[in-house]
């Protein structure tokens, strides 16, 4: 049950909180007061669409705070599930800055909008103003049936959907084998082809990386040998650098004679005439042994362009296009036993189609037992919703093919009065039998639906007088079963309130801003008042809202509906 709802610097709202009763609870107001804005807030931290343009000019942000009790077992296994510690009371938190970004929270830890939405799908239900419409939508009889149809109608439509998922699949394979087929020859071909190219090739890891230092030094070699000659040169020609060495080790041999503390320079001037030396071999024997041919050079660019060309179609490095060329391997054989795998795939569709036809009968069959079940108690709700000859019934016709919701193409038909002939409810209903429908509908899923707080926008939209003397009852009905949040321009509807609030807009230093009280006894008398007579105030007007307030209270009496739901 939601106990209470605290808005900050949302729209008019500049800080508001109310606390909920259990039973029926009653919103009115003038119209632009600032009602609908409230369930905005609401619909928000239940996860719903939040926009900047909400928060309160002048201010960086709003956020919205609701508090229910939490002693559904489900909310329980999740909080475990997100490891969130179960409090007494389950709070959960919405806050919105004016640049759109957007935070949740729920007993004070911060969690994806996702995990919000999942417990807030077990703690209310929002019937807006548009939800009436949602009747005329295609997809409203079979949405409503499946949610009649409870843990049996989901169980059966989950194996469905399954054993479609499974069929989807299934064709998309086999149309897939089926292209390969019409393209066989042709990447057959191709493939052959392919497998060749990269075989022939030879291509081996490591080969590209030692052509390239392979083409810097054929490149290069004119300047490379050129540098070894002159070196060679100064090295070993007349007077070169081992002869100067040679001289310069023998003048400090000498003075040693005389000084062993010249041991260590005579030592490092041999080392140096002897490493020169050395290298001056190395020099000649590479010169002489190096043949740098010209042709080479065109052997390895070639070699390299071919390298290349390979990589651009099939992969960038050695291993990209060896890796190409053991699929291309395992495609071509493939290709070869494609009338056996193509052979195979039709017996999976075939197989798969057999299990998703009885999944769709059975689902079909379920249905209809469930839709006439549903439509016989929607009829009962109807008649007492002042339709007395109301009739309604779904007619169930075969889709061509399967679809993702099974093969029934489900339709709601509808007349209000005795000796009108069912037509379709979209054709044939008024705004007013759209309220009421889609009332009655709510109070024969009520007893289905798990979640304690059902919330009604203004579903009196369009009735009045004795229908909405029926439509309040129904209402106070179902806040016998739970908790009703229900916004109201009808006396007859507010007269039942539990809990009545009113919506105020007030202005004040310039600033318009919406204010929530709830109202006593009196309060109540003066607000059913202003709904029925306006502004004037008499004995007359204050009498008849007395009689409503006995009548309400006297049916809630009778239905055991005293203190709200039980």
């Amino acid at each position: 049950m939601l106990q209470s709802l605290h808005v900050h610097n949302f729209a008019l709202i500049e800080d508001a909180e109310v606390e909920f009763s259990d039973g029926f609870n009653i919103f009115t107001g003038e119209t632009g007061a600032g009602k609908s804005i409230l369930i905005d807030a609401f619909s928000i931290v239940l996860g719903g669409r939040a926009s900047s343009d909400f928060v309160r000019s002048g201010t960086d942000a709003f956020w919205v705070q609701a508090v229910f009790s939490s002693s559904n077992t489900r909310i329980s296994e999740l909080l475990r599930e997100q490891g969130i510690e179960n409090e007494d009371s389950l709070f959960l938190k919405r806050r919105v800055t004016a640049a759109g970004k957007s935070q949740s929270s729920i007993n004070g830890i911060q969690v994806p909008l996702s995990v919000l939405k999942r417990f807030a799908s077990l703690l209310a239900d929002i019937h807006g103003q548009h939800e009436n419409q949602m009747l005329l939508h295609p997809s409203a009889p079979r949405i409503f049936t499946d949610a009649f149809g409870g843990a049996d109608g989901q169980h059966t439509v989950a194996r469905y959907g399954d054993a479609f998922r499974r069929y989807v699949s299934a064709k998309e394979k086999l149309h897939s084998l089926e292209e390969q087929g019409n393209q066989r020859e042709r990447l057959m071909d191709r493939l052959s082809w392919e497998v060749q190219e990269i075989g022939d090739a030879g291509i081996r890891i490591g080969e590209e990386a030692a052509l390239k230092e392979e083409a810097k030094l054929l490149q290069n070699s004119g300047k490379i040998m050129d540098a070894l000659n002159r070196a060679y040169a100064g090295l070993d020609e007349e007077n070169g650098a081992l002869t100067r060495l040679a001289e310069i080790r023998e003048q400090i041999g000498q003075a040693l004679r005389y000084d062993p503390n010249l041991q260590s320079a005579y030592e490092g001037i041999d080392s140096a005439w002897i490493a020169a030396d050395d290298a001056c071999s190395q020099i000649q024997e590479y010169v002489e042994s190096r043949n740098y041919d010209q042709g080479r050079m065109t052997e390895v660019q070639e070699r390299l362009d071919l390298l290349y060309r390979l990589q651009r179609k099939y992969g960038n490095g050695e291993e990209a296009v060896l890796e190409y060329l053991e699929k291309a391997k395992e495609q071509y054989a493939l290709l070869q036993d494609l009338d056996n795998r193509i052979n195979a795939a039709q017996k999976e569709l075939t197989a798969i189609t057999g299990e998703l036809s009885r999944a769709a009968d059975a689902l079909t069959a379920l249905r209809k037992k469930n839709g006439k079940k549903l439509c016989a108690e929607v009829k009962k709700h109807i008649r007492d919703l002042a339709m007395p000859d109301g009739t309604f019934s779904i007619v169930f016709t075969e889709t061509k093919d399967f679809t993702a919701e099974g093969k029934d193409r489900m339709e709601f038909l509808f007349s209000a009065n005795a000796g009108e002939p069912p037509q379709l409810l979209s054709k044939v209903a008024s705004g007013g039998e759209l309220s009421r429908m889609a009332l009655a509908l709510k109070t024969v899923l009520t007893g289905v639906n798990s979640v304690d707080t059902m919330v009604f926008d203004e579903i009196d939209t369009g009735v009045g007088g004795v229908t909405a003397q029926k439509m309040a009852e129904k209402l106070a009905l179902i806040s016998k079963e739970g908790q009703v949040l229900c916004i109201t321009h009808l006396a007859q509807i507010a007269a039942f309130a539990d809990r009545h609030i009113r919506i105020l807009k007030e202005t004040e230093g310039g600033r318009t801003s919406t204010r929530l009280s709830v109202l006593d006894h009196d309060g109540k008398v003066q607000e059913l008042v202003r709904m029925t007579a306006g502004e004037h105030m008499t004995k007359a007007a204050a009498a008849n809202a007395e009689v409503l307030l006995d009548a309400a209270e006297a049916f809630k009496k009778a239905r055991g509906i005293i203190g709200g739901c039980k």
